[in-house]
């Protein structure tokens, strides 16, 4: 049988990644019981504490067991984390330890949402893919520069290492999870008794850009701040780089360096999040929206909708503004 282990870690206010977790993986086991097979998981919840509160000690978990009790395990999951990232690294080092030792000794890691933080700070994500909520994106960006980000993915899978993007979307990733241990079969029972939609790859309609600005580049936020001033605009690198009397190869590697977007992916972003106020907000037409964020083609416009949002701007403007919808 495999061992699954569902952190605790101290000083955290999120409970639900762990609860869900948990209840998705149990309920997972029973129906492999129901089918005649036998548990392929033994579950626990395991920290450094045996208390943790949760929500201004609304809330509470006692972990079964310390982490210094299980010399291996096949598989953890660390649950999302609290908003002051640096505290949480620091007040779980010896749990960050542990996931950097387990790994090497061949356990497969999952994080939730922010617990990428927790999962970067031990090491095995550096060079390697991941993804985390998009609001944490910039502050994850500063803190790990190894580690190669992709906040529009929702889930990413690389040498036993699983990450998911934001809040709730850790019920795809369990999902996921579960396809990935037990079968096709057992996933699409578990998200019909949960109600999570299967296979979705993409949190990009859910993201909210606001350009990353925790860089040092001074250069680079003048250029972001005239980009975000002229959004009616087409603004070629070309302009830009003489704009600020640096040479069109240097210009794009600084850009990108601080912001993780070239400037031509920045640009666009801050067209495509004006247009998406728009039609969250107004009736306006496709090609009036199109026009007020500088583009004159409305296939490239439908084009780079879709590429950011993973959605046409017909469908965006459906979802999100019922009135213009009717």
């Amino acid at each position: 049988m495999k061992h699954l282990t569902i952190l605790v870690p101290n000083g955290q206010n999120n409970l639900s990644s762990i609860v869900g977790a948990y209840k998705i993986f149990t309920r997972a086991n029973e129906y492999w019981k129901e089918t005649g097979r036998a548990q392929l998981f033994t579950i626990q919840l395991a920290g450094i504490s045996n208390e943790v509160a949760f929500h201004d000690g609304l809330f509470s978990v006692h972990p079964h067991t310390n982490i210094s009790a299980i010399s291996k395990t096949n598989l953890i999951i660390i649950p999302s984390l609290n908003h002051n990232y640096q505290n949480a690294v620091t007040g779980n080092e010896l749990l960050i330890d542990w996931i950097g030792k387990q790994y090497k000794e061949g356990a497969e890691i999952a994080s939730i949402c922010t617990g990428a933080f927790m999962l970067a700070a031990s090491g095995v994500l550096d060079g390697k893919r991941c993804s985390t909520h998009w609001a944490a994106a910039d502050t994850f960006r500063a803190m790990f520069p190894t580690v190669n980000l992709q906040a529009d993915q929702l889930i990413t899978d690389e040498n036993g290492i699983y990450t998911n993007g934001g809040a709730y979307s850790f019920l795809n990733l369990m999902i996921y999870l579960v396809e990935k241990y037990y079968d096709r079969q057992t996933a699409i029972f578990c998200s019909k008794v949960f109600q999570i939609e299967m296979d979705r790859q993409s949190q990009s309609v859910f993201t909210i850009f606001t350009g990353q600005k925790l860089h040092g580049d001074e250069m680079v936020k003048q250029a972001q701040a005239y980009i975000e001033s002229k959004l009616h605009e087409k603004i070629s690198v070309e302009q830009l780089s003489s704009r600020f009397a640096v040479g069109r190869r240097n210009f794009d590697r600084r850009f990108a360096r601080a912001t993780g977007n070239t400037p031509v992916e920045y640009s666009q972003r801050v067209k495509i999040e004006s247009a998406k106020k728009a039609f969250e907000t107004t009736r306006k037409t496709i090609n009036e929206v199109m026009y007020e964020v500088g583009y004159m083609d409305v296939k490239a416009f439908r084009e780079v909708f879709r590429k950011i949002t993973g959605m046409s701007p017909l469908e965006y403007r459906s979802r999100y503004n019922k009135e213009a919808a009717l």
